[in-house]
């Protein structure tokens, strides 16, 4: 298995709700996850131990927003450690993210993407970039730590 403290690790990004939960599974920042989706909030732990068990990640990103307390509790249950994540402007920068994966079609290309609203739920895009910045520190400190800052 890898080390999660040197970026290479599989994470689990969480992004917490009141009523579902968006997951993915990231290994790489900027890389394709290699699993996502929204999970209703009362099925969350075995939902999340059955993937777990599936890809087996290093350490769960969890974005410190709403409702992070309770999931957290539900996430402990899976025995990986936890990291809380500063998830600010992460509905936005999700948006585009979903708009890059799904490109607008027929005359909604014509409409600038920041005046689209996705025909979906996109936390689990935002759960891709709770995981992208917890690998992103981890590599910071590596780099910082490779460099004697």
């Amino acid at each position: 298995m890898t080390d999660p403290n040197l970026g290479n690790g599989v994470i689990l990004g969480i992004d917490p709700g009141t009523r579902k939960c968006g997951y993915a599974l990231v290994a790489a920042i900027g890389a394709r996850p290699m699993d996502l989706g929204i999970i209703l909030t009362p099925e969350l732990g075995p939902a999340l131990a059955e993937i777990v068990a599936r890809f087996a990640p290093t350490e769960i990103a969890l974005g410190g927003g709403t409702h992070a307390e309770a999931i957290g509790a539900v996430l402990a249950g899976l025995g990986l450690p936890i990291a809380i994540v500063d998830e600010r402007a992460t509905t936005l920068l999700a948006r585009e993210r979903y708009f890059a994966a799904n490109p607008p079609k027929g005359w909604r290309r014509l409409v600038p993407r920041g005046m689209l609203l996705p025909p979906r739920p996109i936390d689990d895009f935002a759960a891709v970039l709770i995981a992208e910045r917890l690998l992103a520190s981890r590599l910071d400190a590596t780099r910082a730590a490779a460099s004697g800052n």
